[in-house]
């Protein structure tokens, strides 16, 4: 039974997870929101300012396996103080970048190589964050204790839609990038201070036990979840990274009130992923829950489309469903990963689920900018809708 020492502490150091990962989403995600003033006022198409938007992400692919494999062998707290350090000073030199006068090749290729390097020092916190909560928490509060980790990212693209536009329209790109600088480096600091790593048995305990094997040697699950994932993540992708310069291109909102319903839909798609990790904790499932997720992805992406083609009323509206909805099966395809994959390879494993993700996102932003700029938002949203259908007959069973 647990001491209330230890009962404070997991709670801690799930507040220290939740932290992380949003600050690590300010980074990954926040620069889609300068795609409108790149697009606009810096001469990018749309399609290179969402290559832009892409970069942190490209850049994390190269390395969350490598934070993963850290946090198994050297523990999460490492992990994080490290990677997020990382992305702190990349970010306050891509601050720097933008205030030179150079050409605008020259610029945009700084600018991206240092977006990758934060991307890669932030996606620390997925592997590292996530695997410190499923090592903290008993298996009947994990997924709600994983919904609410989950719930960091929707929060930090929030805080990046309230906080990134408004710093860009009135002062500029270079102070806008130095929000995530500051945010990141706080969580490093924070998590070095705070973070204490999750117990676990001994190696030659757990090789008496059987379970420092590879766990996808002995089952098709692990794989068969992170192709779901890979699929469910391009609509999310498509809604986080085009909503805003729908709501502003096509239906005509300014900056500030387009910020405020991204914030919104954030905030929505955050308490959404903890109501879906509670739901599997009390049918105890975590796949079932997945796969009905998945099933209404679809529905509210063919919803998006045709209230966009037709200028509905109620499209902002659909929006919102569709921003929670497409936020929600994250937490309970990572929950069922690190479940899986057990403590040796939780982190690795956890890497392995983000990269695929991260690969299929980082192509989000330039092929769904080309398809948007071909055949306009309410034609990409549909097409979006392909994936998440593809993905329900992919999902395991228990």
């Amino acid at each position: 039974m647990d001491t209330p020492d230890i009962g404070r502490r997991r709670w801690l150091i799930l507040a220290l997870g939740v932290l992380a990962q949003a600050s690590q989403a300010t980074v990954i995600n926040g620069v889609a929101f300068l795609i409108p003033i790149l697009n606009q006022e810096g001469g990018f198409t749309l399609a290179q300012a969402g290559t832009l938007a892409g970069a942190p992400i490209l850049g994390g692919v190269f390395t969350l396996v490598v934070w993963g494999a850290i946090a198994d062998r050297f523990g999460e707290r490492l992990a994080l103080a490290a990677g997020l350090g990382i992305a702190a000073v990349s970010m306050g030199l891509a601050s720097a970048t933008t205030s030179l006068d150079l050409s605008r090749t020259t610029s945009a290729a700084l600018l991206g190589l240092l977006l990758m390097c934060a991307g890669a020092g932030a996606v620390s916190a997925n592997s590292a964050s996530g695997r410190v909560v499923v090592g903290w928490f008993p298996p009947h509060q994990r997924g709600l204790a994983m919904g609410i980790r989950q719930m960091s990212v929707p929060l930090g693209v929030a805080a990046g839609a309230l906080v990134i536009p408004t710093l860009a329209g009135d002062h500029g790109i270079a102070w806008a990038l130095s929000f995530p600088m500051l945010a990141c480096g706080l969580a490093a600091v924070v998590c070095a201070v705070g973070v204490v790593d999750p117990p676990r048995p001994g190696r030659v305990e757990a090789e008496r036990a059987g379970v420092l094997g590879n766990p996808y040697r002995s089952s098709m699950s692990l794989t068969r979840i992170h192709l779901a994932s890979i699929l469910l993540v391009v609509p999310q992708y498509v809604v986080w990274t085009y909503a805003l310069v729908w709501l502003i291109a096509d239906r005509g909102w300014d900056e500030v009130g387009a910020g405020l319903v991204i914030t919104a839909a954030q905030i929505l798609g955050a308490l959404g992923r903890v109501v879906t990790g509670a739901w599997s904790d009390r049918v105890g499932s975590r796949l079932g829950p997945m796969r009905l997720v998945a099933a209404s992805v679809v529905v509210s992406m063919v919803a998006l489309s045709v209230t966009a083609w037709t200028d509905s009323a109620i499209a902002v509206g659909v929006l919102l469903v569709a921003s929670i909805l497409t936020s929600a099966p994250n937490g309970l395809a990572f929950t069922a990963v690190a479940e899986i994959a057990g403590p040796f390879w939780g982190g690795r494993a956890l890497g392995i689920q983000n990269t695929g993700q991260f690969v299929f996102a980082a192509a989000v932003g330039p092929v769904f900018g080309g398809l948007i700029a071909a055949v306009g938002f309410p034609a990409a949203f549909a097409l979006a809708a392909i994936a998440p259908a593809a993905a329900v007959p992919v999902i395991p069973k228990d």
